[in-house]
């Protein structure tokens, strides 16, 4: 977790043993249920993955920066729609391209237009502070939102399908165990940057202006300028996280994209631990694997589930990893 301290003794904390225990069982887990038979977890473990990226890169703002917004899935639809127009205009609207398969194009694509509309976006939005800054987070995913349903070449509100996904060299995400295993190598490779980023001078600056962005600023920093910085490549790994989730629903809608989806990448955070390096992970896994399981026990799933969340952001504070980050202290009480 990013808020333990830098010392050699840091694998002796009871948080990296956990910590490591998890990524150890993400990438364990759903393979052997796969190969034993039961394809269906490996889905729900795809998923959650996925959006534990999604949430990842929400962190990083909401978390280390302090900024509460509320139209991050706006660039999960933008990445996912990155993958599903190319091929929909080569099979469908007449143009034979083989590079309208092509991965690296929806990676660039998926990446490029979500870290060109969180470079837009973010420029105005963050003008703004308080609730001002999360309802005008949440306007522009609802332009995206409403942009999209009036697209009816594309399925406008019914969605599109996305026939053939995305084609690599030597790689095919047709297999289910090769997409989650591209999604998990790419969650641990983004949990790295966001690593690498938070403890670097720029990611401390960001961290010192979610503390206290007046004192910043009368030291001579910018903080406009590495808040939209930070805004950009937000934007930039949900939108590569977008087209990782197109590949495996091979069908995308504008619901993907709508504010309720945002306010659930942001419960991830909250849930797990916002500030901590893999609080998102515990959010998106709990909050995933929690409505699955109540899915299975009853229809009325959603009480239970909201109760439940409600109770662990209340009784835990600084969520599941902050819960976690204190067990050492609680150990030498």
């Amino acid at each position: 977790m990013t808020n333990l301290p830098l010392k050699k003794n840091i694998s002796r904390h009871p948080a990296f043993w956990i910590n490591t225990i998890a990524l150890v069982l993400l990438a364990v887990v759903p393979p052997v249920l796969f190969i034993s038979g039961q394809p269906f977890w490996l889905d729900v473990f795809t998923r959650l993955v996925i959006l534990a990226l999604a949430a990842t890169a929400l962190n990083l703002i909401l978390g280390f920066g302090g900024l509460v917004s509320f139209g991050h899935a706006a660039y999960l639809g933008l990445g996912a729609y990155a993958v599903g127009i190319p091929v929909y205009h080569s099979l469908y609207g007449g143009m034979d391209s083989i590079a309208s398969f092509n991965g690296f194009l929806h990676i660039g694509l998926a990446v490029g237009i979500s870290a060109l509309f969180a470079l837009l976006t973010g420029a105005i939005s963050l003008r703004t502070r308080g609730v001002n800054f999360i309802m005008i987070t949440m306007a522009f995913g609802q332009m995206i939102f409403y942009a999209i349903v009036a697209l009816e070449n594309y399925g406008g509100d019914d969605g599109l399908t996305i026939d053939v996904r995305s084609e690599f060299p030597l790689i095919s995400l047709d297999n289910p165990l090769t997409l989650y295993t591209v999604c998990y190598l790419s969650l641990l490779l983004v949990l790295l940057i966001v690593y690498r980023i938070t403890r670097s001078r720029f990611g401390l600056t960001l961290q010192g202006a979610r503390s206290n962005e007046q004192r910043m600023r009368s030291l001579g920093i910018n903080c406009y300028r590495y808040q939209l910085i930070a805004f950009v490549i937000s934007g930039a790994i949900c939108g590569y996280a977008g087209f990782l989730l197109g590949n495996f629903t091979t069908f995308i809608s504008p619901e993907m994209m709508d504010w309720t989806r945002s306010g659930e990448l942001m419960f991830m955070v909250i849930l797990g631990g916002a500030a901590f390096l893999l609080g998102p992970v515990f959010g998106a896994a709990v909050f995933i694997l929690l409505e699955q399981l109540l899915r299975e026990v009853t229809i009325h799933w959603h009480l239970p589930f909201g109760i439940l969340l409600i109770l662990s952001v209340l009784f835990f504070n600084g969520g599941l990893a902050g819960a976690v980050s204190r067990l050492r202290s609680f150990k030498n009480q």
